[in-house]
């Protein structure tokens, strides 16, 4: 790097934007000028990055002039706008989005994955993939170097942060009404009429049904098949990740009353033999990764010990009972750091070594 390369983050107030503004104090300071972008509405805010109280601009063409990187932690129809006219302004666009994942002209990068493809970038916008792919690809990425992956059988259990502030509220408020009565849940329907009648209607939630006490079998939107647009993300971006364009894959994703961090179960198949001990190996090389393994003692990733924590935690690694070539893992990331904010970041990272 010979010069400090000017960067700006796009959505700085919002969720993913102040879990991005936490990694900027955590990391070393890179940049040149750090530029925070947001809407109108919250212009003027003054947030502090690495010692600096930096005032919020609005977003505008305007606003990305002299910016060398661009990150956007924004809704999709937002960035579908937004990123192309900052690489119009000469920024390099990396989008937390899903607008532009699966377009054959903008990489979709995972910095532990596939780094090369950061510079295949003919529209100046590089992809960051969905949190719940992303919760187990750097670990599928380190086995599939050594073994060739061929097959995926993945369930996800989803924290409802990934339904945005919405769904953090909500299980907040279910649970204020719930956790007054211990026999909730005992029977069909009892939780949904305490919450109406407290005045929690289920016509208000992110949900069709309580998500307080339950498992919600759906996450996304549903497409054709039957499958949900989450499903449908876990295979389209492992694929293109990975680059095994005929990679089988199969997932069920469900949303769980966590606040953060996403689960997956994981099976998977390989081209070549291996055992449990050979990949507790291999992950254990891997510098985002962080094995708990240990289910004899209690010792395993879950949610709630890996929620903040930048790594990827796998445990539960086990040999498949009756299938060839096959490993069972339980992996957990926190979908608003690694998943999200940190993932894009670390893209940022990895182009900034071009300036």
């Amino acid at each position: 790097m010979s010069k400090k390369p000017n960067i700006a983050l796009v959505g700085a107030t919002g969720a993913v934007g102040t879990v991005m503004v936490d990694i900027f104090n955590n990391r070393e300071n890179i940049w040149g000028e750090i530029r925070l972008i947001a809407s109108a509405r919250s212009a003027g805010k003054k947030i502090t990055v690495h010692g600096e109280e930096l005032t919020v601009v609005a977003l505008s063409p305007e606003a990305f002039d002299g910016i060398d990187i661009a990150m956007f932690d924004v809704p999709d129809e937002v960035s579908e706008v937004w990123a192309p006219i900052a690489a119009e302004r000469g920024a390099i666009a990396i989008d937390n989005s899903g607008a532009f994942r699966m377009n054959d002209q903008v990489p979709l990068v995972v910095p532990e994955v596939n780094p090369e493809q950061a510079k295949n970038r003919p529209l100046g916008i590089i992809s960051n993939p969905n949190c719940t792919t992303l919760t187990m690809m750097a670990a599928m990425g380190a086995l599939h170097r050594k073994w060739a992956l061929k097959e995926l059988v993945v369930s996800s259990y989803q924290a409802v942060s990934g339904a945005g502030a919405a769904g953090i509220d909500r299980l907040a408020a279910e649970l204020g009404v719930v956790g007054k009565d211990a026999t909730l849940g005992s029977v069909s329907g009892d939780v949904t009429s305490a919450l109406e009648a407290a005045g929690v209607s289920i016509s208000d939630s992110p949900w069709p049904v309580p998500i307080a006490l339950n498992v919600i079998p759906f996450a996304g939107s549903l497409k054709a098949g039957g499958h949900s647009s989450e499903e449908m993300k876990v295979r389209d971006e492992s694929r293109k990740i990975l680059g095994i364009s005929d990679l089988k894959v199969a997932a069920s994703c469900v949303r769980v009353p966590v606040q953060v961090s996403h689960s997956l179960t994981v099976h998977a198949t390989f081209a070549n033999p291996l055992t449990p001990d050979e990949v507790r190996e291999v992950l254990e090389q891997q510098p985002t990764i962080r094995v708990m393994d240990d289910p004899a003692n209690g010792v395993f990733p879950t949610p709630n010990f890996v929620a903040g924590q930048d790594p990827t935690f796998v445990g539960r690694i086990r040999q498949s009972l009756d299938f060839t070539n096959s490993i069972e893992l339980f992996v957990v990331g926190d979908n608003l750091r690694k998943g999200a904010a940190l993932n894009t970041y670390e893209i940022a990272e990895l182009v900034a070594k071009e300036f």
